[in-house]
């Protein structure tokens, strides 16, 4: 061979492996929105991967997820979002309700899979559950009717308390109001008085704690919001500096020293959002996917919360426990 003809040859072999890999599609980027902060959301976001990788997909192999959080602040969500479609992301996983409001305002092609607590029809996401149309689907928990079991599980508790009181948001107003009805109905039909308070900083939270006294609540229902969420350990430990009985939905509150935890598992219904996501990533169209609605219930009780606030936990509640800890 010739010289000239040997150095082409080289030349081209090196060169190849360059073109070919140049040739391959490019990883494929998932926006992942959230109002919240990110500490306390690192099992959701465990549980959003594990349902990525069930569908095909793990993050730094075949998929990039690219973190946005808000941190409470719902006027940088635009912005976040923008970020996102600059990075020409392939779907946004919105995770909270602001964060899907926001994304579902700022693109109407880039598909859409959501997490809310609230209905996703009512706040005007999708046209049905069965049928979501556009570019959006996902999964919701529906909070609101869980507000009057919850009320029940914390009457079962404290049966002599004729007072109550629920935390609620007002940054994430619909859910607020969904809320509020669903514990307006349901101490109405328990005969009990409920207090609404509001609160959407570590400022207002620690007001909501001392002032519970003054109303004479024997008890707190805290409403399912991303702020709270990222504050699950402030709220655990306000519980228990106040001696306040309090209900909230999550293991981590009771592993932290709340006293009760119930609803659904906010895991499942971010394992659910991977999932979809996969899916869509797969090819899969949001219109086709029907909104999927978390019913994993979850109970736990933490035993030594409750001897100190002097509760005797009926052997019925303790025993639909999914968890006592001792």
């Amino acid at each position: 061979m010739r010289r000239r003809e040997f150095i082409a040859a080289v030349g081209g072999a090196a060169v190849w492996p360059l073109a070919a890999r140049a040739q391959q599609p490019a990883r494929p980027v998932v926006g992942f929105l959230n109002v919240a902060f990110a500490d306390g959301y690192q099992p959701m976001v465990t549980a959003f991967r594990q349902g990525l990788q069930e569908s095909g997909y793990v993050d730094g192999r075949n998929v990039a997820i690219e973190f946005r959080w808000a941190e409470g602040q719902n006027d940088r969500l635009p912005m976040l979002v923008a970020d996102l479609l600059r990075r020409r992301v392939a779907v946004i996983a919105a995770t909270s309700t602001p964060a899907a409001l926001t994304a579902k305002a700022a693109t109407k092609t880039i598909p859409i899979v959501f997490e809310t607590s609230s209905d996703p029809v009512r706040l005007g996401l999708v046209a049905s559950l069965n049928r979501p149309g556009g570019n959006l689907t996902g999964v919701t928990q529906l909070t609101g009717d869980l507000v009057p079991k919850t009320l029940e599980v914390l009457h079962e508790l404290l049966p002599t308390a004729k007072t109550v009181a629920l935390l609620v948001n007002p940054a994430d107003p619909a859910l607020a109001d969904e809320e509020t009805r669903g514990g307006m109905s349901a101490t109405k039909m328990l005969g009990l008085e409920l207090h609404v308070l509001k609160a959407s900083t570590e400022e207002q939270l620690d007001s909501v704690f001392a002032n519970l006294g003054q109303l004479g609540a024997g008890g707190l229902i805290v409403g399912v919001d991303p702020f709270f969420t990222s504050h699950t350990g402030q709220l655990a430990a306000l519980a228990v500096r106040h001696a306040v009985p309090t209900i909230y939905k999550g293991r981590e509150f009771v592993a932290a020293g709340g006293l009760v935890s119930y609803g659904s598992s906010v895991t499942h219904s971010y394992r659910l959002t991977g999932v979809y996501t996969g899916r869509i990533l797969k090819g899969e169209h949001p219109a086709d996917l029907p909104i999927q609605q978390a019913t994993k219930i979850e109970l736990y009780i933490n035993l030594k919360s409750a001897r100190a606030l002097d509760i005797a936990v009926p052997l019925p509640l303790s025993g639909r426990a999914d968890e006592v800890i001792e």
